[in-house]
């Protein structure tokens, strides 16, 4: 599979005299110099979607110009490993999850995660409107299609806190066909995703978010190397304050005075199969569920974090056996480059 990436041009606007003018003379200013920029590069978790999107618009509209960076964006996919890449050393920084962070911690791995982008994560069940399923209660005695990681992260939170069964599971494929056959299943999916394929097919599917469940797992994470942060922290906080305005005006798009429209060009070059109409779904599910801007964001800023949300995630996992109880679970997170009230509500 080929990976995309692009780069922001470090080459200055060149001006041409008109013919016969001489060359060296003409200049009414000195040349100045191009402001060198700090390198650093960041992989997502997927190929590119809205739900990247504060990224590509820090990106297209100079954010991280602006703060002195030229920044490398990654796109991932089904044949790429983020984490893989960050601990060989390939890229600066990748998107992840808070439990990918405290798995780290679990490995004795010195990597770490800076800012959680979603507060909220946009893992769904998914059911087909009126069969009843109105709460998480309504899981039980019901066929649930769950894909191989969630089994061994979300699903044993959900079978632990609304008494499930194990003999209620059958696999996720990625394939719609079981769900939409049989009005009485109901499957995993991601907000901006599979609701939007299964609306196409003439189904308005009933949606209810893991974290209202109380699974209050960090989505959207920057995560990194703590060598590299030590080495380059001031360079890494600018990466972090411009992404963050980046979300700021890619949530806030045209209606709050900010083109976002060279941000999505960018995110259909680097994935052809993202049309327009699949990420205007994206962001408005964004917006509707206050992925972003909620909890602590609303007050301490996009990308915002907290010790008590750490702990009690750590706790909730380690209950249900998916992350040793004695973990150091604050070797996970670095809160000093987030919390400064970018974007908040």
């Amino acid at each position: 599979m080929t990976r995309h990436r692009f780069t922001v041009s470090r080459r200055a606007a060149l001006g041409l005299l008109g013919a016969g003018a001489p060359l060296l003379a003409a200049a009414p200013f000195p040349a100045r110099a191009q402001p060198k920029l700090d390198k650093v590069s960041f992989v997502t978790n997927w190929r590119a979607q809205a739900e990247h999107g504060g990224f590509y618009q820090a990106q297209a509209a100079g954010l991280y110009r602006a703060a002195g960076l030229e920044v490398e964006l990654r796109t991932g996919g089904p044949q790429i490993n983020p984490a893989q890449l960050l601990l060989g050393g390939r890229v600066d920084m990748a998107m992840g999850n808070g439990l990918a962070a405290l798995n780290f911690v679990r490995e004795g791995i010195p990597f770490l995660c800076i800012g959680a982008i979603f507060q909220k994560d946009m893992q769904v069940l998914i059911a087909h409107p009126d069969t009843g399923f109105t709460d998480f209660e309504a899981l039980r005695g019901r066929t649930i299609l769950v894909g191989a990681e969630a089994r061994v992260t979300w699903w044993p939170f959900l079978v632990r806190k609304y008494g499930l069964k194990e003999d209620q599971l059958r696999p996720y494929t990625f394939n719609l066909q079981p769900f939409l056959a049989d009005r009485q299943v109901i499957q995993q999916g991601y907000l901006g995703s599979e609701p939007f394929t299964i609306r196409q097919a003439g189904v308005r599917p009933d949606m209810l978010l893991l974290h209202d469940a109380g699974f209050e797992n960090y989505g959207t994470t920057i995560n990194i190397g703590a060598k590299t942060l030590a080495g380059r922290r001031e360079v890494i906080q600018r990466f972090v304050d411009a992404t963050m305005a980046g979300w700021d005006q890619y949530l806030k798009g045209p209606a709050g005075g900010f083109d976002t429209a060279p941000a999505n060009a960018l995110i259909k070059a680097h994935n052809p199969e993202m049309g327009d109409d699949l990420i205007a779904f994206g962001t408005l599910m964004m917006n509707e569920a206050g992925i972003v801007r909620s909890g602590d964001a609303a007050t301490l800023g996009i990308g915002a974090m907290t010790e008590a949300r750490w702990q009690r995630f750590h706790a909730a996992m380690a209950d249900v056996g998916v992350l040793p109880a004695a973990l150091d679970w604050r070797k996970a997170f670095d809160l000093s480059l987030v919390n400064k009230g970018i974007g908040k509500a």
